[in-house]
C-alpha cells in the first residue's frame, strides 16, 4: 500500500490525532488536505506527553516524516507560528514540513467578518469558530483569495489586500457598525509574520506525486467528518471544506487513483460539536456520563461536545459517500460499565422507518433514533492488545458495528495512548 486517506466518518472529533500517529510512524509522509485552525488533534505519545495539533500534520511527531499543510487548507499565518513555536519549545523537529504555495491564507478581515456575522444571526447562527475559516473559503470561491505564493511577491499580496478590503471595509462599517481595517497595517503584518515561514513554501502536489511514483506511503488526513462536509453533511450545519475523500484529491494534487486504501474513523458512541441536528443526542445523565467519561471536550475551541449513543445510519452513510475500506474504531473503553448499549440502527421520521440517511433536510431534522439494545460489559479494557482479550460483549457490540456500517473494523483503541490499540487488520501490510 502506497496511499491511505484518514477520514472522520461522523462528526469530527472521532480521535483521528490517534489514528493518524498510529499509522504516521510506519509512512514517509503525512498531508493535511482541507480545513483550517477550526478542528484539532490530540495525540498522546508512549511517554505520556499529550500534544493538540491545529495546523500542522500529525506526523510532525514522528522523526524523519515529512508534512505537508496543502493546497485545500486555509491557513493563519499567527496561529500556524505559535503552533509552529509550541512544538519546538517541546524539542519536536518541524525541519520537515512543507506548505502548499497554493494554499490559502485566513486574514484578520476574515476572523473580523466570521465573529460579527455569527452575532448578527444571533438563534440562527452556524455555530462556527469564529476563526474566518468560512469567509477565507467564500473569498476562494469568489477568486478574490490570498495565496501562500502571495507572500513571495509583495506587491501582488498589497494589490489583493486593497481590492479585498473595498469591498470588506463597506461591510464592516456600513452593515456592522465596525471600524474599517487598514489594508497597509495588514499587509506589512502579514509580511512580517512569513518571515517566520516563508522558506517552507513549495509545490507539493509535485513532490507528493514524485514520492507517490517512488512507492513512498503517504497518509492523507482529514480534519472534522463526512457530516460536516460542506456537499454531502448536515447543511449548512457544516464547515466550509470537503473532509470526505474526494476533498483528499482536490486538496492535495494527488488523483484519486493513487489511494490504496480509505480508512474512517468512529468513535464507538457519537459526539458533534455546534448546532444542528443529531438523531441519537443525549440530553439526560447518559449523555453528561458519555461527555465527562469520554473527556468531550473540544480541542480547538474549548467547548463542550453534545453526546449520544452510536448511529449505525451514519456509518453507513460515510462508508458509501467515501468509498471506505476500513474502519478504525475509538474509545470502546469509554463503554465500559454499561448494562447495556444502545446502538441506532435506523431512523422513525413521521412514521416510516428509514434505514438509510434521509434525502431531506427537514426529515433529518424529525428523524427519531429507532435502537437495538446490545448488553454491555464491566472489565476494564485499557490493557487489551488482542481482540480475543477483550470480554465477550464487547467483541460482540463491535462485531455488530463492523456489520451495520458496511466496512470491516481494522484497528480498535482501547484508551488515549498510542500503545492502547488493538489491531485486527494491518492495512499498511
Amino acid at each position: 500500500m502506497a496511499v491511505m486517506v484518514l477520514i472522520g466518518a461522523q462528526w469530527g472529533d472521532e480521535g483521528k490525532g490517534k489514528a493518524t500517529d498510529l499509522y504516521g510512524g510506519r509512512v514517509q509522509w503525512v498531508v493535511r488536505y482541507q480545513g483550517g485552525n477550526n478542528a484539532g488533534h490530540t495525540v498522546v505519545l508512549p511517554d505520556g506527553q499529550s500534544f493538540a495539533l491545529h495546523l500542522i500534520p500529525s506526523g510532525i511527531l514522528t522523526p524523519g516524516c515529512k508534512n505537508v499543510i496543502g493546497n485545500g487548507v486555509v491557513i493563519d499565518p499567527g496561529v500556524l507560528l505559535k503552533e509552529l513555536a509550541g512544538l519546538e519549545e517541546r524539542n519536536v523537529d518541524t525541519s520537515g514540513l512543507m506548505i502548499s504555495a497554493d494554499a490559502h491564507l485566513i486574514m484578520p478581515y476574515h476572523v473580523a467578518i466570521d465573529k460579527v456575522t455569527e452575532r448578527y444571526l444571533g438563534s440562527a447562527k452556524i455555530g462556527t469558530t469564529g476563526r474566518g475559516i468560512g469567509p477565507a473559503y467564500q473569498d476562494k470561491v469568489a477568486r478574490m483569495g490570498v495565496r501562500v505564493q502571495d507572500l513571495l511577491d509583495p506587491s501582488i499580496l498589497r494589490q489583493k489586500i486593497e481590492a479585498a478590503l473595498d469591498v470588506k471595509n463597506q461591510m464592516l462599517v456600513k452593515i456592522y457598525n465596525r471600524n474599517a481595517l487598514d489594508p497597509a497595517r495588514i499587509t506589512d503584518e502579514v509580511l512580517a509574520q512569513a518571515e517566520g515561514f516563508k522558506h517552507r513554501i513549495a509545490d507539493t502536489r509535485l513532490a507528493l506525486n514524485q514520492a507517490a511514483d517512488r512507492g513512498e506511503h503517504i497518509l492523507l488526513e482529514g480534519s472534522q467528518g463526512t457530516l460536516l462536509d460542506v456537499d454531502h453533511g448536515t447543511y449548512p450545519f457544516v464547515t466550509s471544506s470537503n473532509p470526505t475523500a474526494g476533498g483528499a484529491s482536490s486538496g492535495s494534487g494527488l488523483g484519486p487513483t493513487r489511494f490504496d486504501a480509505v480508512m474512517g474513523i468512529l468513535k464507538a458512541y457519537t459526539t458533534r460539536v455546534g448546532s444542528g441536528p443529531f438523531p441519537t443526542e443525549l440530553e439526560d445523565e447518559w449523555g453528561e456520563y458519555l461527555r465527562k467519561t469520554g473527556g468531550e471536550i473540544g480541542v480547538t475551541t474549548g467547548r463542550l461536545r453534545r453526546c449520544g449513543w452510536f448511529d449505525a445510519v451514519i456509518a453507513r452513510y460515510a462508508s458509501r459517500v467515501n468509498g471506505i475500506t476500513d474502519y478504525f474504531l475509538t474509545k470502546l473503553d469509554v463503554l465500559s460499565s454499561l448494562e447495556s448499549v444502545p446502538i441506532c440502527v435506523a431512523y422513525d421520521v413521521d412514521g416510516v422507518r428509514h434505514d438509510e440517511m434521509p434525502m431531506t433536510q427537514s426529515d433529518l431534522h424529525h428523524a427519531e433514533p429507532i435502537y437495538e439494545e446490545m448488553p454491555g460489559w464491566f472489565e476494564d479494557i485499557t490493557a487489551c492488545r488482542a481482540f480475543e482479550d477483550l470480554p465477550m460483549n464487547a467483541q460482540n457490540y463491535v462485531r455488530r458495528l463492523e456489520e451495520l456500517s458496511g466496512a470491516r473494523i481494522s484497528s480498535i483503541g482501547v484508551g488515549p495512548g498510542r500503545e492502547q490499540t488493538i489491531v485486527l487488520h494491518d492495512i499498511l501490510a
